[in-house]
């Protein structure tokens, strides 16, 4: 890549407050790691120190209380980590470009509804019987399409994912390498003696703009419908159990976990390998901290829970603080314990 400061500006709508329009970029780098030639960005208040010593030619910066590097070139924009994405979109080496057709050594049945010339069917991907996918859709290598599956318009599915019989894709879903979409959910009965398997005979709905991460799993309803809700997105290793119904622009992070027929509400996050029990309803805006145990429904909207099982962000905290100070209340009460024997022994 080779652009100017200025040229920059332009692309991020941004106001140069610090540097000269002509300055040459060639790169782009975090902070901690960028040199004369490199753009970077502060967007993370956690990241200061970094801003102040970088070596960065350009720093695009939204924090105006933040004290800019005394060398680099600063573009004060409204969102620096979307203007630094902007730039990495540009001059980064991204995916291939979407180029049409269906591999020789694809597998697509016959009864298979898309256009050959409008979607991308890579090696040894299967579409079964009754598919269908929609124009523009890139569909990655040993992934299967299951039996009367509907895949959407300009969707991103990675190779050796799954999507099971029936289930339904909306447009602009992203399923990263791995993902399985419609396998049976845990279901069993305990009868006579052993687990009876309970059928599923339901689908996965994903809306539009979901993403779903690298070896995701997605299960079935029994009957009805499992619903991930339109934009949001979901991380690497996560399970979602059979008859959950995830809201809109939800955010889950790796490796959590949420038990059958749970409601969660829009705009929720689950941080890093939170567990939720099953048949929970959990409201609009909540926010669970990394490792929090989910065993009761959170029915007011907004707010912050920690720990297990979780509860609000202030009482976790305060009983943290509590754990915290045992230790030197033990001493207290031994110190009291040896003067109280010193008076009844009068020693």
């Amino acid at each position: 890549m080779k652009t100017t400061v200025g040229e920059v500006a332009k692309l991020v709508s941004g106001r140069l407050i610090k540097g000269h329009e002509a300055t040459e970029l060639t790169n782009f780098a975090a902070l901690d790691q960028a040199d004369s030639t490199c753009i970077s960005f502060y967007g993370n208040s956690k990241y200061r120190h970094q801003l102040e010593s970088t070596r960065a030619g350009l720093v695009l910066l939204s924090d105006t209380d933040a004290q800019p590097p005394a060398e680099a070139a600063v573009i004060l924009v409204e969102n620096s980590v979307m203007a630094f994405d902007l730039v990495v979109r540009k001059f980064a080496t991204g995916a291939p470009e979407f180029s049409a057709g269906v591999s020789k050594f694809a597998f697509v049945h016959p009864d298979v509804c898309l256009d050959p010339e409008r979607v991308s069917i890579a090696p040894n991907a299967s579409i079964l019987e009754g598919a269908k996918i929609g124009n523009g859709t890139r569909i990655g290598a040993g992934t299967v399409i299951g039996e009367g599956a509907v895949v959407g318009e300009d969707c991103e599915i990675g190779p050796n994912v799954t999507v099971c019989r029936g289930c339904i894709l909306g447009d602009r879903v992203i399923l990263h390498p791995g993902a399985v979409i419609g396998a049976d959910g845990f279901g069993f009965e305990f009868s006579g003696g052993r687990h009876h398997k309970i059928e599923q005979l339901g689908i996965v709905q994903i809306g539009n703009d979901v993403e779903v991460g690298a070896s995701t799993t997605i299960d079935r309803a029994r009957f009805g419908m499992t619903v991930i809700g339109e934009g949001t997105k979901i991380d690497n290793q996560v399970q979602i159990g059979h008859n959950c119904i995830i809201g809109k622009h939800c955010i889950i992070v790796a490796q959590c976990g949420i038990s059958g027929s749970t409601r969660i509400g829009d705009n929720v996050t689950l941080a890093a390998q939170c567990g939720v029990a099953g048949h929970l309803t959990i409201a609009d805006h909540v926010t669970f901290g990394g490792r929090a145990g989910v065993i009761s429904s959170v029915k007011e909207s907004g707010g912050e829970y920690f720990g297990y099982p979780a509860r609000p962000f202030k009482e976790e905290l305060r009983d943290a603080m509590r754990i915290k100070q045992l230790g030197s209340l033990l001493k207290r009460v031994k110190k009291l314990e040896e003067q109280v024997r010193r008076e009844e022994t009068g020693d």
